[in-house]
């Protein structure tokens, strides 16, 4: 039989063999957040009016995790905030204790990564976080993701968990702020050990409710900066610093080959 058709490497995939969440919703309230699109509209696990408040599956907090074959993403549906922090904490450790390589994925608190910091210091060296940080503008940063925190206080996060000696990256996905985004990485690099990853808002059309005109305004912006000619100009001005990884909505556009195998972080 001929080798088989092999599924496209891309989202979480590129980041982590396996995913792992403790509960359902999310607070902040992001515009483009595929999560929402994904438990909301298409599986109908919750609400959307129940959205915004996290509701903590006690299942997933007190089960017993394998050792996965590779890089595990934690959280990937939800963010880590003040009113989550102990359940995701105990997931962490249950994690992490069993010998996983764990990828910490959140837009930051200070206070929860102050937290996480002191009380998995042992497991540091398992530990990879990757902050999301969008965009430095806080008028754009309020507008698409209302509820999270501001720049100054996700780069904050990053420093104190770089200077705590654990292993630090960034998403920019999606770029909110193309125009900056140069500026931006150069701002975040001297508190990076690991990778800066940029990436496109993604299927617009169907996860961004246009409902008014700012937000009509707010997508044409979005999709004006990120078209194939922009994307081109921000690949020739980052792609020669060792720290910048693309994702597969930039990969396409470029021309580079898509991940081989899930969980490469590559």
């Amino acid at each position: 039989m001929g080798e088989e058709l092999k599924k496209p490497v891309r989202g979480t995939a590129e980041w982590a063999v396996a995913t792992v969440d403790c509960g359902l919703g999310c607070p902040h309230g992001c515009r483009y957040c595929y999560a929402r699109a994904k438990q909301v509209d298409r599986l109908r696990l919750v609400s959307a009016a129940d959205w915004p408040t996290f509701r903590i599956d006690a299942g997933a907090v007190q089960r017993r995790y394998p050792l996965y074959p590779g890089q595990v993403m934690f959280p990937a549906h939800h963010d880590i905030v003040p009113e989550n922090l102990a359940a995701c904490r105990t997931v962490l450790i249950n994690l992490l204790a069993v010998g996983n390589r764990v990828l910490v994925v959140s837009k930051p608190h200070r206070h929860c990564i102050e937290a996480l910091c002191r009380e998995l210091q042992r497991f540091r060296r398992q530990i990879l976080f990757r902050f999301t940080i969008t965009a430095r503008d806080d008028g754009i940063l309020s507008f698409w993701e209302p509820q999270a925190p501001g720049y100054a206080e996700r780069r904050a996060s990053l420093a104190l968990a770089f200077n705590q000696g654990f292993a630090t990256s960034v998403s920019v996905e999606p770029m909110l702020d193309s125009d900056d985004v140069v500026a931006m990485v150069h701002d975040l690099l001297p508190v990076v050990s690991h990778s800066i990853w940029i990436g496109r808002m993604n299927r617009i059309g169907e996860r961004v409710l246009c409902d008014s005109t700012e937000m009509a305004r707010e997508i044409e912006r979005i999709e004006r900066q990120q078209d194939d000619a922009r994307i081109w100009e921000i690949y020739r001005q980052l792609r020669d610093l060792p720290a910048i990884r693309w994702k597969e909505s930039i990969k396409t556009v470029v021309g580079l080959a898509p991940a081989a195998e899930p969980g490469l972080d590559l």
